[in-house]
C-alpha cells in the first residue's frame, strides 16, 4: 500500500514547484486623457526638450523606470495623471512645458495594475529619458503608505512582461536618472532642468533587481569624475 504524504508536505511541494510562475496580477486598462491637446503638448515636449521632431508621439522603449506617487490612494494618483496639462501646483516643472506628468502603468497597493497609456507613447515621468522609457508608478511611498509586497510582486511581473516584449536594456529607480547625464540616451537640452528624487526607494529597487537578475537588465551607469 502506498503511504500518502501529509497534506502540509504536499502544499509545500506545490509551492516549491510552481513558485512565482503561477502569479498573475489583475491588469486592467484605465486610460488617462490623451486628447489632441495632449498630443500637441507631447510633440512639443519631444522637440523642445530633446530636439526630436516627428509627426507622432511614439517612443522605442529601452528602459523601465520605477516610481512612487507619494499619494496615498489609487484614485487620487489617477486623478493627478489624468489631465492633459500640468496643474498650477507644479510650478517646479512648468518651465519645461505645460504637458502633464504621467506614466504607462499605475500599481495599486494591493498589486492591481492599471495601464494608463500605450507602452510606445511618450509619457512625462523622467527628465532626459522620456523618449525611451516606460514608466511604472506605485501608489504610496509615504511613511504612512509604504510600498507593499503586493506591489513588489506586481512590479516584478510587469518588468518581466515588458522585457519579453521590448528590447529593454536598463531597469532604474527614478532617483537614479541623473546618472545618465553624458550617456547617448540622455537628450535633455537644458543643463539647469533637474529635480531631486528618492522614489521608489533604494530598498525597493534592491529587491526588484534581485528578483529579476536572471533578465540581465543593467542599472544606471556609474558617474565618472569630470
Amino acid at each position: 500500500m502506498t503511504k500518502k504524504l501529509p497534506i502540509f508536505i504536499v502544499l509545500l511541494l506545490v509551492a516549491l514547484f510552481t513558485g512565482c510562475s503561477s502569479y498573475q496580477p489583475l491588469l486592467a486598462d484605465r486610460p488617462i486623457r490623451f486628447d489632441q491637446n495632449r498630443r500637441e503638448l507631447t510633440r512639443a515636449y519631444l522637440q523642445d526638450r530633446y530636439g526630436i521632431r516627428q509627426e507622432g508621439v511614439g517612443i522605442q522603449p529601452e528602459m523601465i523606470v520605477l516610481h512612487w506617487t507619494a499619494i496615498p490612494t489609487v484614485e487620487a494618483s489617477f486623478d493627478a495623471f489624468y489631465p492633459s496639462e500640468l496643474p498650477d501646483s507644479r510650478g517646479d516643472i512648468t518651465s519645461a512645458g505645460a504637458l502633464n506628468v504621467s506614466a504607462h502603468y499605475l500599481v495599486d497597493r494591493d498589486g492591481t495594475i492599471l495601464q494608463l497609456m500605450p507602452d510606445t507613447v511618450m509619457a512625462r515621468h523622467v527628465i532626459g529619458l522620456n523618449h525611451c522609457a516606460i514608466g511604472i508608478e506605485n501608489v504610496g511611498g509615504t511613511p504612512e503608505t509604504p510600498l507593499t509586497k503586493a506591489q513588489l510582486q506586481a512590479n516584478e511581473w510587469l518588468v518581466r512582461r515588458l522585457a519579453a516584449k521590448y528590447p529593454i536594456r536598463y531597469l532604474i529607480g527614478h532617483y537614479e536618472y541623473t546618472r545618465f547625464e553624458g550617456h547617448p540616451l540622455w537628450l535633455e537640452q537644458d543643463s539647469g532642468y533637474r529635480t531631486e528624487k528618492t522614489d521608489p526607494g533604494v530598498g525597493f529597487m534592491k529587491k526588484i533587481r534581485n528578483s529579476v537578475r536572471d533578465l540581465g537588465l543593467e542599472p544606471a551607469p556609474e558617474k565618472t569624475a569630470p
